[in-house]
């Protein structure tokens, strides 16, 4: 691959669900995107969703043998992005942690092939978030939205075991977040530019649902953008190498891709758009979301610029591309 081809595969575009515009086919060609996740809620149902795919995909120049990536968030409950005929509606994670576990492995195995079937290739899920009972009603992005399997460690990891098991046997990469962790804070780092967890530690109890989806050979780990003061009180969790490269990579052994959360929410702004990328990838981060596309562009040129300056940083683009390329071999999305 050339270095625009390699520096695509580390990013994630963002396109509306309902339609692809112009000016994004635009962006996702010039970035060359190795990625793109369908945003906003549709209830058009299966039909519409697979022509948008098809754009996207004519719209991706990929590089050959390889295809692009179509990514949702499908969790369930209120994050359910795709509705409508052929879409079963999905219980929220509340509601699926009622399930034995052969049963959620099941339906989340119907739920993949649903996005199969639509031309989906990844789902952003999981979550693998531990909201303790006293804080549910507090916890902004995951208790009160009831995207949590619970506040039991024990009960997290054997339902992000099951949803993980199902997605993978339908064929669909699986995403499991928000790590460290996101249940033990009160703010919503979508809205707010610095939300910190107190309480969790290098190697706390509630990291079980993470453990487990690796375990389960999950594809990807979302990474946090909260801070973890007793973990890394320097550096947001997306930009700390002690929780990418030591806690995630050593501790857990991942030595899958690890996905950002949106790179153009509000927590991130407190940088430029150009040094976000950069930051990540130096931390040991491998494919950035990018919800916003126009900030893609900026993005990916800062990347290959570094990259270009810098062997070593050009090293790191090789080698999270690389990754992103293996995890696309394993869900049949290249010829090599």
């Amino acid at each position: 691959m050339s270095m625009s081809e390699r520096v695509g595969q580390l990013l994630m575009v963002g396109v509306s669900s309902g339609g692809v515009s112009q000016s994004d086919r635009a962006i996702v060609a010039r970035t060359r995107a190795g990625s793109v996740i369908l945003l906003g809620n549709s209830t058009a149902g299966m039909q519409p969703i697979r022509r948008v795919v098809s754009r996207v995909r004519d719209a991706a120049p990929s590089p050959e043998g390889v295809k692009v990536m179509l990514a949702a968030d499908q969790e369930g409950g209120l994050v359910q992005r795709l509705r409508g005929a052929g879409f079963t509606p999905i219980p929220s994670a509340t509601l699926q942690a009622k399930q034995s576990d052969a049963r959620l492995r099941r339906n989340a195995f119907d739920w993949g092939r649903q996005l199969k079937s639509a031309g989906i290739n990844a789902n952003l899920a999981p979550v693998a978030d531990v909201v303790p009972t006293s804080m549910v009603w507090v916890n902004q992005p995951i208790g009160q939205l009831r995207r949590g399997y619970g506040p039991s460690s024990k009960t997290v990891a054997a339902k992000v075991t099951a949803f993980t098991d199902g997605m993978t046997r339908a064929g669909i990469a699986t995403a499991v977040k928000h790590f460290p962790g996101l249940g033990r804070v009160r703010g919503n780092t979508d809205y707010l530019t610095r939300v910190v967890d107190s309480t969790t530690t290098r190697r706390d109890d509630a990291l079980a649902g993470f453990k487990a989806a690796v375990a389960a050979d999950a594809d990807m780990v979302m990474v946090s953008s909260a801070f973890y003061s007793k973990i890394d009180d320097e550096h947001r969790a997306a930009f700390s190498p002690m929780i990418i490269g030591e806690m995630l990579r050593k501790d857990l052994g991942f030595t899958g891709v690890v996905i950002s959360d949106d790179m153009a929410a509000v927590a991130m702004r407190t940088l430029p758009p150009d040094e976000r990328g950069l930051r990540f990838i130096r931390a040991g981060g491998d494919l950035l979301i990018i919800g916003d596309p126009s900030l893609a562009t900026t993005m990916a040129d800062a990347i290959k610029d570094e990259a270009s300056d810098n062997p070593d940083f050009s090293l790191r683009v090789d080698e999270s591309a690389a990754r992103v390329v293996a995890m696309k071999a394993r869900r049949g999305l290249t010829r090599c």
